[in-house]
């Protein structure tokens, strides 16, 4: 059963079938060493996307993982020697999608196509069918997606 169903921009319906949630910066300061002059900044953010990137693709052997590129606030305000602060959203997400097989030939009930998608959020909430979804909506499916054999 799918925590929500979405219905992408191109008209598929693509299936949540898992969704994580994580603060953004919560556990980076350890990650980092632990430096007293953290702040949020362009290369911390780099750090830290490349971070849940790679750990998305750990998690998922096998699955692409597609990054939908994050909002960056930037409040003018130089705190340290990095550059000036630079804010993501305060939540980062791992989706699961899956849909039916990407090649129309293939028996849909031992096919299905799946993709990963990080991206962040200000909230922990889940994407739902009814609400704006904007990036999420207009994921090209056909192009990040994967099929994969689901029953053997």
């Amino acid at each position: 059963m799918a925590l929500a169903r979405l219905v992408l921009a191109s008209g598929r319906s693509v299936d949540l079938a898992e969704l994580r949630f994580t603060s953004t910066y919560g556990d980076l300061l350890s990650a980092c060493g632990g430096p007293p002059e953290f702040y949020p900044c362009e290369p911390v953010n780099d750090l830290r996307i490349r971070e849940l990137v790679h750990a998305a693709e750990r998690s998922h052997p096998g699955t692409p993982v597609h990054l939908v590129p994050p909002p960056r606030e930037r409040t003018g305000q130089y705190a340290g020697g990095l550059g000036p602060v630079e804010v993501l959203p305060a939540v980062a997400c791992l989706g699961t999608f899956h849909s039916a097989a990407l090649d129309p030939a293939r028996d849909p009930v031992l096919y299905r196509s799946r993709l990963a998608v990080v991206r962040f959020q200000p909230t922990p909430r889940p994407p739902s069918g009814c609400g704006r979804e904007g990036p999420l909506r207009e994921l090209d499916w056909m192009g990040l997606a994967r099929d994969e054999r689901v029953l053997a």
